[in-house]
């Protein structure tokens, strides 16, 4: 509408002018003052208003046709009001007159408005059916969006379900290696085939447990004598056990009894305990008795002994001597 026809200023002018005749009859008609003028308003606005939607080719309902339709009908309505207002003032020009002016005011928007239209545009069937082929192409494209939308949330929900077994898997599998790794611990080692068997715990002996007795006293007894060189009381005592249990006729499997002669020559030997019982007996002197012990046993240990001879020493005593 940039080339605009000379008739459109025509009948907008026709309009103007119908519009201030029309608002004035029907509040005179009224007799109301502010609320007649308030009903003409409204007409105006309403035939203004279907006027646009005429030009623009708006439709009801796919029907091209209502705004004109419309239009006509305010406009013989507002005829009928301006021939009303003609009776009640008893003019027969007003009769006549008032009615022509928004008539001719109509018939004018009707040539203006087509005037106004692009001959090359297309028509009003032709802009129907693009405008169908544009609703169709539109459904068809929410439909793809629509299937799109599905299936990227179906994709979403394999992959959470997916996610949740991959959890489920590695927490199985984390429980079976815990329970592999407890299993492995509580199992008993097993030896090879070729091993040969566990011997058997010889029962203790007199002898044996004579020299523990011995090197409990010797770590416990606060009256004993200090020996020349120092040493810590659990060596002490290994080493007194050690001797006893070499000395000691204790009863091995046969991988791990010494040889016959080996066995003669440590049998002949007599204990420390006999050394020293028999010693006590023809010495009064604990230091002599030490050094004959050690002259018949250089193998033993000094501490050893002479924690040995102090002990059988208060023993004979309170015996009252060996017989």
């Amino acid at each position: 509408m940039h080339n605009r026809p000379p008739i459109l200023y025509g009948a907008a002018t026709l309009a103007a002018l119908s519009l201030i005749w029309s608002g004035y009859a029907i509040t005179d008609l009224m007799n109301s003052g502010p609320f007649g003028l308030s009903v003409a308003i409204a007409g105006d606005i309403g035939w203004i208003t279907v006027l646009w939607a005429e030009a623009r080719g708006v439709s009801v309902g796919g029907k091209t046709w209502a705004p004109a339709a419309a239009g006509w009908l305010i406009a013989v309505g507002v005829a009928v009001l301006l021939v009303f207002h003609g009776l009640d003032a008893q003019s027969t020009g007003q009769t006549i007159a008032g009615p022509f002016v928004v008539i001719v005011g109509k018939i004018v928007w009707v040539f203006a408005l087509a005037a106004t239209r692009d001959p090359a545009a297309p028509t009003r069937e032709q802009q129907s059916e693009l405008h169908a082929v544009m609703r169709t192409a539109a459904h068809e494209t929410a439909l793809l969006h629509a299937r799109a939308d599905a299936q990227i949330a179906r994709i979403r929900a394999e992959a959470a379900v997916t996610l949740a077994r991959d959890d489920a898997d590695f927490e199985i599998g984390l429980e079976r290696l815990q329970k592999q790794s407890e299993l492995y611990r509580r199992t008993p080692i097993t030896l090879p085939a070729n091993c040969p068997p566990v011997p058997e715990q010889a029962p203790a002996v007199d002898g044996f447990d004579e020299a523990a007795e011995q090197a409990i006293t010797v770590v416990g007894d606060p009256d004993r004598e200090q020996p020349t060189t120092v040493a810590s009381p659990p060596n002490r005592v290994r080493e007194q056990v050690a001797n006893k249990a070499v000395t000691s006729p204790n009863r091995e499997p046969d991988q791990f009894r010494p040889a016959p002669s080996e066995q003669a020559a440590t049998t002949a030997l007599p204990t420390i305990a006999d050394l020293v019982r028999e010693q006590i007996a023809i010495t009064p002197n604990n230091a002599t008795v030490v050094q004959n012990v050690l002259a018949i046993r250089p193998d033993a240990n000094k501490d050893s002994v002479a924690a040995a001879v102090r002990r059988a020493r208060r023993k004979s005593e309170m015996e009252g001597g060996y017989g």
